[in-house]
């Protein structure tokens, strides 16, 4: 991994000192991290300062705390370790882990940490939610609901992303998402869990902090072009309905209350 493709503006999380994948478990109290036999030790320190980085990036933009990120240590984290064929990352819901390839996951983090919290938050925030589904799903299913003012908050981030502004039609960014999988003969840009993980990834790179390990791709991409990122009016309603429900977690969570 080189840092050729990416690039990062933001605040001096490590008073310029070296870190290491036993750093990133011990502060985010992650469940496990797991590296790739290939991935060589100059790979390994690398990639160890730029995960680090990218979460304490993006700790900051959600303000938060560590056991938002490490989802109160049920995540893993993988590097380089086998993966799929032609992916540059992936959420694994049965191991509860989020992996980014040794030479392509560069800018998807932001994208596979929501997976991983959208999962987590499903049987918090729904009755009766299957093990393996995501929120943003059992949202769309009307799943009932727990009562949890958080959750409220959470339930208006869905609605933004998939819902118009008034509530009652698809999203822009579902239409758009629908048509390309129309063209293309599949189902993935449309279902609820890939829009909502890209519509995260439009709030965290919009929110001032630059890293390009984090997440890039939102803006100018072909995809961005194509639609399948919020554009416009809708995208600032998105930023402003994940904006208010994780600076009210954070909180929570500072004030060692619970995610609900």
């Amino acid at each position: 991994m080189t840092n050729r493709h990416w690039q990062r503006h933001g605040p001096d999380h490590r008073n310029g000192q070296a870190v290491g994948f036993a750093d990133i478990r011990r502060r985010f109290d992650f469940r496990s991290v797991r590296l790739g036999r290939w991935v060589t030790p100059d790979e390994r320190d690398r990639a160890a300062t730029a995960f680090y980085d990218a979460l304490c990036d993006l700790m900051v933009i959600l303000g938060g705390n560590e056991v938002l990120i490490g989802l109160r240590g049920t995540l893993s984290l993988e590097y380089g370790l086998g993966g799929q064929l032609g992916v540059a990352a992936h959420y694994m819901p049965t191991s509860r882990a989020f992996a980014l390839a040794k030479n392509a996951g560069p800018g998807s983090i932001a994208h596979e940490w929501f997976h991983a919290f959208d999962h987590y938050i499903a049987d918090k925030a729904f009755m009766g939610a299957p093990s393996s589904m995501m929120g943003s799903r059992a949202w769309l299913d009307s799943r009932p609901a727990q009562s949890h003012p958080l959750n409220q908050r959470l339930f208006g981030c869905y609605q933004a992303v998939l819902l118009d502004a008034d509530g009652k039609q698809p999203s822009e960014l579902f239409q758009a998402s629908a048509q390309a999988d129309r063209e293309r003969g599949q189902l993935y840009y449309s279902q609820p869990e890939e829009l909502c993980a890209r519509a995260f990834e439009a709030f965290v790179e919009d929110a001032g902090i630059r890293n390009g390990f984090l997440v890039r791709g939102s803006r100018t991409s072909p995809e961005a072009r194509a639609g399948l990122y919020p554009q416009g009016v809708e995208r600032e309603r998105i930023k402003r309905a994940f904006s208010e429900y994780f600076s009210q977690l954070g909180q929570a969570l500072k004030q060692q209350t619970s995610i609900p």
